[in-house]
């Protein structure tokens, strides 16, 4: 009777624990569908709020620390190069730990790069057939934006976050408002002139959040985001035209000068920022402490401390340091710059990466995207041929006029596209196949 009794406990002590094996098994599962969900809500609120996109993005992480399949997740990427080129990068950062004076700071600009460790979690749950739903989700969120800044331009609604009557932007500089555009408008032009799956009245919408988004652009005061657009429109005409590179250049120089000029005539907030712009730009010696004439000044100093430390820079942490004092140096000191400000960012991703990190920063950083683009040309999807050359193209741009892959929102929206787009899903599908089998 004993024995019997033990044999009973046995076999239930065992039933339970393959329920619960069975039942953590099925969480596990499921949370690759949540995890793709839960990146339809990033897209969505990366352009509402900080909180938001930071709030599933980390739930994400969470979720992924759950599941603890870790062994199958590195399998799944370890030959992704993308990833190996992240992984490059940030390693960069942390080597440059070693000889940097100000570890603090060091410590600070390697936290804020860390974000470049979602592009592998996120590729781990992106789905092909929940693509259209990111970009969909983010598109929705753009266009809200856009509303409310129209309502603000039109005073129709009243002033919110640091928005002005000449910079209608409610939740968002327009440092990061205007690049968020530029790349709301190449992929509601994608959906037009690529993606022939949709129907008319889709494609009239598209077109319609086109131009009134474009407008948006040339009422607030991005100019980064402003020169991105443009490029943008270049990059659209030539991948439009892929086998005539003449047709495409005469193209693409009528419709940028045409645009231009339109907007310039009929934008007085766009023309008085192009006016300013040339005037500094011309005599930015008088103008130091304009936005131009301080980015002039940066590189200058920036410029002598690379000099002084070519291949390896200054340490991920003392640009600052080494900034101020080549700035006491040099005949361009400002008084600004003595007392902290602009001394943390040249405001130019590659003069910041040279000097932290010499030649060989800047060829990890450039390796980061020459890998982007080589995935994207050896492509067969023609959404990754398209958007995967263009995204790398244009923040490869707007990063000279600021350190865009250390701005939080515009990294983050990087990171974000970047996940879907260069993740191969034939090679994770196969990979799952023959760990089923």
């Amino acid at each position: 009777m004993y024995i019997f009794q033990i044999q009973i406990e046995y076999y239930i002590k065992l039933y339970s624990l393959g329920f619960i094996f069975g039942t953590m098994q099925k969480i596990r599962n499921s949370i690759d569908n949540i995890n793709s969900y839960l990146l339809m809500l990033t897209a969505f609120f990366l352009p509402l709020t900080v909180f938001g996109g930071n709030f599933f993005a980390v739930l994400i992480f969470l979720l992924w620390i759950i599941k603890a399949d870790f062994k199958s997740d590195f399998h799944r990427l370890k030959n992704n190069k993308l990833i190996i080129a992240v992984f490059l990068y940030l390693l960069v950062h942390v080597i440059a730990l070693l000889w940097t004076a100000d570890i603090e700071s060091g410590l600070w600009t390697l936290k804020k790069q860390l974000k470049f460790l979602f592009i592998p979690i996120f590729m781990l749950f992106a789905k092909r057939e929940h693509v259209k739903y990111y970009i969909l989700a983010f598109l929705t969120s753009m266009s809200l934006s856009e509303i409310w800044s129209y309502g603000i331009f039109f005073q129709l609604l009243p002033l919110y976050g640091g928005a002005t009557l000449s910079d209608p932007i409610p939740l968002m500089s327009h440092i990061t408002y205007t690049p968020f555009l530029a790349i709301a408008i190449y992929l509601l032009s994608y959906y037009v002139l690529f993606d022939h799956s949709n129907s008319k009245l889709k494609k009239l919408t598209y077109s319609f959040f086109i131009i009134t988004m474009s407008i948006n652009m040339f009422i607030t005061g991005g100019r980064a985001g402003q020169i991105m657009y443009f490029a943008m429109l270049v990059v659209l005409v030539f991948q439009y035209f892929p086998k005539n590179i003449f047709k495409a250049f005469l193209i693409s120089s009528i419709i940028v000068a045409v645009t231009s000029s339109t907007f310039y005539i009929n934008s007085e907030i766009f023309s008085d920022r192009v006016d300013v712009a040339v005037k500094e730009l011309s005599d930015y010696k008088n103008h130091t402490h304009s936005s131009t004439g301080i980015r002039i000044s940066a590189a200058i100093n920036s410029w002598d401390i690379i000099k002084e430390n070519p291949l390896i820079g200054v340490g991920t942490g003392d640009y600052r340091t080494e900034f101020i004092k080549f700035s006491d140096k040099n005949e361009l000191s400002l008084t600004t710059f003595r007392n902290g400000v602009m001394t943390y960012n040249p405001h130019n991703m590659y003069i910041l990466t040279l000097v932290q990190f010499g030649l060989i920063g800047l060829l990890a950083l450039l390796y980061m995207f020459y890998t982007q683009i080589k995935i994207a040309t050896h492509s067969n999807e023609e959404f990754v041929r398209k958007i995967g050359i263009a995204l790398p193209l244009l923040y490869l741009l707007i990063m000279l006029s600021d350190s865009y892959l250390m701005v939080h929102m515009t990294g983050l929206l990087f990171i974000f596209i970047s996940s879907f787009v260069y993740k191969d899903y034939e090679a994770d599908k196969q990979y799952r196949l023959k760990a089923v089998k």
